[in-house]
């Protein structure tokens, strides 16, 4: 795959009328975009939940790593957005569940809003397929 960049797309209308990918493979590295809980129609999941719209983006991350040929457990690099830091412990739990013994590098900061006021959280990724 040298050379060669592989444009994984979930299918948002965000992807579209911004010009991005849901993720990239390039290689061996796989980059998911910050990732929020809309679904194809551009509707919130969940919204104000922030547990339950992080377990909605990591099902969303994984499809997306699944065509680019990777997994869940070839994530190095975890970022996470809130926009409230009372979410912590919510999303800390969804992440716990998917990546306990993964164990990714991990960044989360509040931030002062997201694509949509529903939105609580944002998650973008890095794997290693094979890493």
């Amino acid at each position: 795959m040298a050379g060669h960049r592989q444009l994984i797309s979930s299918g948002t209308p965000w992807e579209r009328r911004v010009g991005y990918s849901r993720a990239v493979r390039a290689g061996r590295m796989v980059f998911v975009s910050g990732t929020i809980a809309s679904d194809e129609s551009g509707q919130i999941h969940a919204p104000g939940d922030a547990g339950e719209q992080t377990r909605f983006v990591l099902a969303k991350i994984g499809r997306a790593l699944r065509q680019a040929g990777a997994t869940l457990a070839d994530v190095v690099r975890v970022r996470v957005f809130l926009v409230d830091m009372a979410d912590l412990d919510a999303v800390g739990q969804a992440h716990h569940d998917v990546f306990a013994e993964i164990r990714p590098a991990n960044t989360t900061v509040a931030v002062s809003a997201l694509a949509s006021p529903d939105c609580r959280v944002e998650i973008e990724v890095d794997a290693v397929i094979g890493g």
